[in-house]
């Protein structure tokens, strides 16, 4: 089953249960997919990678929306950003512990023989492609930059 067709059928299920919250994150990671697949040069059907990446901006948006909401001492706007995140996050795939992503990092490092920063952006490039959708970029970064040091 694709992810669209997951998406639709949660969105069923959030209408039959009148989940606002839900109702308004699957309708926008719908109205993303159709945007995706309209764009100019695209295919009609989109790969796994580019609906993980969908979903990923996605729950960015409203995680960094939080963020700020918080920031200003807006608890009540950012409360249902957060749970909009939740309920798309629920597509993703499961995220990776940091232990997890460090041996994968330390992996790579030892693969390709990088040392120090200068490095940087290969490590980063590799260890993306090999967990897209299970880990932020910013903890990759972070881990990256912790083992390059």
């Amino acid at each position: 089953m694709s992810l669209q067709d997951d998406v639709m059928s949660a969105l069923k299920t959030a209408m039959k249960a009148k989940d606002q919250t839900a109702l308004a994150a699957l309708r926008a990671v719908k109205s993303a997919i159709l945007l995706a697949k309209t764009e100019v040069g695209h295919q009609e059907e989109l790969t796994e990678e580019q609906e993980l990446k969908i979903l990923q901006k996605q729950v960015k948006q409203r995680k960094d929306s939080a963020a700020v909401y918080l920031e200003q001492g807006r608890e009540d706007l950012a409360s249902p950003e957060l749970a909009e995140a939740e309920v798309i996050s629920q597509f993703l795939p499961a995220a990776l512990s940091e232990s997890e992503i460090e041996k994968v990092v330390t992996d790579t490092i030892n693969s390709i023989g990088a040392d120090g920063m200068k490095d940087m952006g290969k490590v980063m490039g590799i260890v993306s492609k090999k967990l897209a959708g299970q880990a932020d970029g910013k903890t990759i970064s972070a881990i990256v930059k912790k083992n390059l040091a």
